[in-house]
């Protein structure tokens, strides 16, 4: 819903494609060639394995918060299994980073960002809204790593609206 928490580094690609689907209004990006392009996915089986990869990711960021996922989805690891990644060694100082051996493969470059995310203790930081007709990706900035919501002000304040009528509207029989 907005981008105040958008995820850092390469995580960033992760959560950009998670939001390639807004589940209220039923638009796909990945329809467009436009919405594609920063993902480099053709028309086809390989848009049909995005799409798949999507809803895996999005399972892994409602597991983050919580959640089970809306709807049965192929195992994340199985998906990324495919997707082999290099080992890349620098000269200069030795460091090590691990990068996708298919660079122009999504499922790679998912991947690597999943293992950065990993290394940098942020991954499980990368969750979906609580809300059914969102689950949008989100990144939890919240110290204590508890935020439920993509936006307090639109899909908090809906479900706290509707925990509030659930309250106050009596039982049937008692109006």
């Amino acid at each position: 819903m907005n981008d105040r928490a958008s995820a850092p580094g390469a995580l960033a690609l992760v959560q950009a494609l998670v939001n390639t689907l807004d589940l209220e209004s039923g638009a796909d990006a990945l329809d467009t060639s436009e919405g594609r392009a920063p993902f480099g996915v053709a028309p086809g089986a390989e848009l049909t394995a995005a799409r798949e990869l999507r809803e895996s990711l999005r399972a892994a960021c409602l597991a983050h918060a919580g959640h089970a996922p809306h709807a049965p989805v192929p195992p994340l690891s199985q998906l990324l299994m495919g997707a082999p990644l290099l080992v890349k060694i620098s000269e200069e100082d030795g460091s090590a980073e691990l990068t996708p051996a298919e660079p122009s493969k999504l499922a790679s470059r998912v991947a690597a960002a999943i293992a950065e995310a990993v290394t940098a203790g942020t991954w499980s930081r990368l969750k979906a809204c609580e809300a059914a007709d969102c689950h949008w990706a989100y990144y939890d900035r919240s110290p204590a790593s508890r935020s439920r919501w993509c936006d307090m002000g639109v899909c908090g304040a809906r479900a706290k609206m509707r925990a509030y009528r659930a309250r106050k509207t009596p039982p049937p029989g008692q109006r």
